[in-house]
């Protein structure tokens, strides 16, 4: 898990203007708001007084508001945080008091596009972050976005990537794609190349499937004829996958998987899906619940898989050539790692919630200190890492 990078918090439709959302990434809490002109702020969600959770439940009357004026309201004691994270009324030494330097949170950049509220979640200062992916298509006269689908998953975000990844799964997980009929005397997966993707921080490639035509009157007038599917995509940082399917050329599905690591164990992926055909607001519903029983044939799968993380070298899995594109995935996330923005999951297990609260550093730490909560602990470059081991064995 990489700190410095966007991730979605929660879908714009279900961040209302009256209740915090509180949300896990990374093993970290946050909490999402919206102040009076309906702008979303997230901030890391441990009040600096005693604990408490900024978004965590309310036992207080019910008229009592959560969020005053453009402030979160800790439910414990009443301390209340602006969008900067700033607590600028404490109730127990009256409201308007000039509040402690240190009574203060990280504080996030925000974006809210495509649906859904990122968050930049890192302290690197604004014209040194990588920026939010740009949905190309998003907007553009002749495609038509279906509204944000979340998947709950229990695994690994990295698995997940790598599955949206791998051109090789297709004729054994989605016999809904039409592709099961294998010819055990010709099947392989074609050979292809990888390169950057050309908004940086990540990877991209293109894949010709020898497919057999698609079947079902949902794909009847798009494509009829057998012939060669071109599918792939690619990785923006080391949680954005996108995946490119054309049906016909120059027509088909750009899906966007922005993937919110929950846990190791747990992971939240909210899915953009693009179309320039059957552009119908009818058909929203029925290509919805094509993905949903594409999804749960993944989910089938990688629930299982062992170990759940991706191993740290790629000599403890066999990889051939049909894995290309998981291997430059894994290279990105080798470059990420020499810039020290992986956590130390380890240690980060072995202290958080015993008697050490943490947070993800925001920009702000590198401007003023005084800070109560811990930063993450963070690991340093792979080879580093390896070498540790190494020592240790």
């Amino acid at each position: 898990m990489y700190i410095n990078f966007w991730y979605p918090i929660v879908r714009s439709e279900d961040l209302g203007p009256d209740v915090p959302e509180k949300v896990t990434v990374m093993g970290m809490n946050f909490v999402a708001f919206r102040d009076e002109d309906g702008n979303a702020s997230v901030l890391s969600d441990t009040c600096v007084h005693r604990g408490g959770s900024l978004g965590g439940a309310w036992s207080g009357p019910d008229n009592m508001p959560r969020i005053v004026n453009g402030c979160v309201v800790c439910p414990y004691h009443g301390w209340e945080y602006n969008g900067k994270g700033e607590c600028v009324n404490i109730p127990s030494i009256g409201y308007g008091t000039k509040t402690p330097a240190r009574a203060k949170v990280d504080a996030y950049p925000v974006q809210e596009k495509y649906g859904i509220v990122f968050a930049f979640l890192g302290d690197l200062p604004e014209a040194e972050r990588p920026p939010l992916l740009e949905v190309e298509e998003y907007g553009r006269e002749g495609w038509r976005a279906n509204t944000v689908l979340v998947l709950e998953v229990d695994y690994y975000y990295e698995r997940s990537v790598e599955n949206a990844l791998d051109p090789a799964h297709n004729e054994f997980v989605h016999p809904t794609h039409g592709f099961s009929g294998i010819n055990r005397d010709t099947y392989k997966v074609n050979d292809y190349d990888c390169e950057d993707h050309k908004q940086g921080f990540g990877m991209w490639f293109m894949h010709k499937f020898n497919a057999p035509p698609l079947k079902g009157k949902t794909w009847k007038n798009v494509r009829e004829e057998s012939g060669d599917l071109y599918a792939g995509g690619g990785t923006y940082g080391p949680n954005t996958v996108i995946t490119n399917i054309n049906i016909q050329p120059g027509v088909g599905f750009r899906q966007y998987f922005f993937e919110q690591p929950v846990s190791e164990t747990h992971t939240r992926i909210f899915f953009l899906n693009m179309r320039n055909f059957m552009p119908e607001a009818e058909n929203d519903g029925p290509i919805h619940a094509r993905n949903k029983a594409i999804a749960k044939q993944d989910i089938d799968i990688l629930q299982d898989i062992y170990p759940r993380m991706t191993p740290l070298s790629n000599t403890k899995e066999v990889l051939v050539p049909a894995d290309k594109a998981i291997v430059a995935y894994r290279d990105w996330l080798a470059r990420f790692d020499e810039k020290g923005w992986r956590i130390d999951l380890d240690e980060l297990n072995r202290r958080n919630d015993k008697a050490t609260a943490f947070a993800i550093p925001s920009p702000a730490r590198r401007e003023a200190g005084n800070w109560v909560v811990e930063p993450v602990p963070l690991l340093g470059s792979r080879e580093a890492r390896k070498q540790s081991q190494d020592e240790a064995a």
